[in-house]
């Protein structure tokens, strides 16, 4: 089986934004796309060790439910970003990280129960890494947009 193929493609398509809230999503998945459940689940087992898929989960706005949210930016030399994003997407609270041509070229969202949470984590962060550059971007005004891949 190829690495990455117009079924893969399908599926992620399917499940990004549009996965099935029932008892057996991946059966919901694989009907509509006239698969079997079990390639289904073999494709998306196999995405996600390949790194193609980090994480299956809902999204929610935060601050309704009681957390807060920021944004996190940070200075990492190039030979110190993949350790930097090692440790960063360990931390349960960190939804995604990604790369910009940038002397903060390690962009993060973070979210926790608390804004000194997010401090107390920043600085495990930055203990851990050695990256002591790390700034703290809290929203003042949100603007939520959908973010669908079409593949």
């Amino acid at each position: 089986m190829p690495p990455f193929d117009d079924i893969d493609k399908k599926i992620l398509n399917r499940i990004q934004s549009d996965f099935p809230i029932t008892h057996s999503p991946y059966r919901a998945v694989a009907d509509g796309l006239k698969l079997q459940e079990a390639d289904v689940l073999e494709r998306v087992s196999r995405m996600r060790k390949q790194g193609l898929i980090r994480r299956i989960g809902g999204n929610f706005v935060p601050e309704k439910l009681g957390y807060v949210s920021t944004l996190c930016a940070a200075s990492v030399p190039q030979d110190k970003i993949q350790h930097f994003t090692e440790i960063v997407n360990q931390y349960p609270g960190v939804t995604h990280n990604y790369q910009r041509n940038n002397h903060f070229n390690i962009w993060f969202t973070f979210i926790a129960s608390s804004r000194e949470k997010i401090k107390i984590n920043l600085q495990r962060i930055a203990d851990e890494t050695g990256i002591q550059e790390i700034l703290n971007l809290p929203a003042t005004r949100v603007f939520k947009i959908k973010a669908h891949f079409k593949l």
